[in-house]
């Protein structure tokens, strides 16, 4: 029996993983390390966070990302963006050092056994028993493509989350969908590698990030914007270091916050990428769309006004950069009958409680973006791992250690333990 198994082993489950060993909880790992780095994002993205606010986490702190560039000889310097690349392998260092030997079997299933404690079962079969799960299951299971684009064949849409590489489209002509940073990222490195690409947001102007300050200012400036890991200002200062303050706000202030805070915009180091290489549609939306030979025929809406016929675009291929939606029908892992009992929110999304336990199911936790309704913006990028890892383990020492009234299998006292060793 294990204490705590955690599904998914990328940032957010390695730092649990880590937090929980050196707890010395009896911890398992399940996942391909730094699968979403590793096999959903193309070659030559950057990582939109600053290098200081992408570490992950172990009690210790001494797997950072700046330790890791040290290493190897690079640099990880304020203002200066990291290659995808090296953060996913950074990310494998990290499991290697880090964290318990990971195990790479997917789990397929969670099922809620009684009076406490959980069964996961993995691809090939095995069934492993535990006290409790730590949910870190990233942001694959929540992949949103708009509904009318829904119907189409994969070979003709595509999310921006599955693509690893975008070699396929060398010369020809696609239509990403989107205004972020997926989206506009997506479309720099098309158009840098020749493929005719064209931009189709729903905003009427698209949002850039600013060119960070300099690290070290003056005091008053920093007193005035001080620097956090989701970017400069006091309010996100309060998203990026204060989550458990953030869990105190009303449910629809939190709600309404998780929606829109940090809303779709691209990184500085992009936008002279994008503007004088890649045609953009601003104010548009796909109203229908289906199969022609060659393609894909889009009805595009003109938002800027209603009274306009929709115009018609054809395309080889549509990229949805549109975000992911974290609802709980979409976890998919966890049994029917769990699944259908998860407490959520008035958006759908997994309600989560205390120090990430989900109210309905004790010994459930939960973590990343699936508790950005919870605890904050803080929680959809790496950042917001470290907070979890260190909240989410004391919730499981905690629920151990609860009688079964709560219905929770409690953790082996001493006296066990010891009989345990004699035997």
């Amino acid at each position: 029996m294990y204490d705590l198994l955690v599904v998914g082993a990328g940032p957010y489950g390695l730092s649990i993983a880590s937090h929980a060993a050196a707890a010395g909880l009896k911890v398992r790992v399940f996942g391909r390390p730094m699968a979403s780095w590793r096999d959903h994002m193309p070659r030559g993205m950057f990582l939109k966070s600053e290098p200081w606010a992408s570490h992950l986490s172990d009690p210790e702190r001494r797997w950072r990302l700046d330790a890791y560039c040290e290493g190897r000889g690079m640099t990880a310097r304020h203002g200066e963006p990291i290659p995808v690349e090296v953060f996913a392998e950074y990310g494998l260092w990290f499991a290697r050092n880090a964290v318990p030997a990971v195990d790479e079997r997917t789990v397929t299933r969670v099922v809620a056994l009684r009076p406490g404690g959980f069964e996961a079962v993995t691809d090939d079969g095995e069934v492993l028993p535990a006290r409790t799960v730590a949910l870190a299951v990233g942001v694959m299971p929540f992949v949103e493509i708009p509904a009318a684009l829904k119907d189409l064949s994969p070979a003709l849409v595509t999310h921006s989350s599955h693509h690893s590489d975008l070699d396929r489209f060398r010369g020809k002509d696609v239509t990403v969908i989107g205004g972020g940073q997926a989206a506009l990222e997506t479309a720099a490195l098309l158009a840098e590698q020749g493929t005719r690409v064209r931009v189709l947001a729903r905003a009427d102007e698209l949002c850039w990030n600013d060119v960070p300050p300099p690290w070290e200012r003056p005091l008053w400036r920093s007193a005035r914007s001080p620097h956090s890991g989701l970017g400069c200002g006091w309010r996100n200062w309060f998203y990026a270091e204060r989550p458990g303050l953030f869990r105190r706000l009303p449910v629809r202030t939190r709600a309404r916050i998780a929606t829109t805070a940090l809303g779709p915009a691209g990184a500085w180091w992009v936008r002279d990428r994008v503007e004088p290489a890649v045609e953009v549609l601003l104010g548009h939306e796909v109203a229908a769309a289906r199969e022609v030979p060659g393609g894909v025929r889009l009805e595009v809406a003109d938002r800027t006004d209603g009274v306009r016929a929709p115009r018609t675009l054809e395309t080889e291929h549509v990229i949805a950069a549109t975000g992911f939606r974290a609802t709980s029908d979409r976890l998919g892992l966890l049994s029917e009958q769990l699944r259908t009992a998860l407490a959520t929110g008035a958006d759908g999304t997994p309600a989560a409680g205390r120090d990430f336990e989900s109210p309905s199911h004790p010994g459930l936790f939960l973590a990343g973006l699936v508790t950005a309704s919870a605890y904050g913006p803080a929680m959809r990028f790496v950042h917001g791992a470290t907070y979890t890892a260190g909240a989410l383990v004391r919730g499981v020492r905690r629920r151990l250690h609860t009688g079964p009234r709560e219905g929770a299998v409690p953790a082996p006292g001493r006296r066990e333990v010891a009989e345990g060793a004699r035997r």
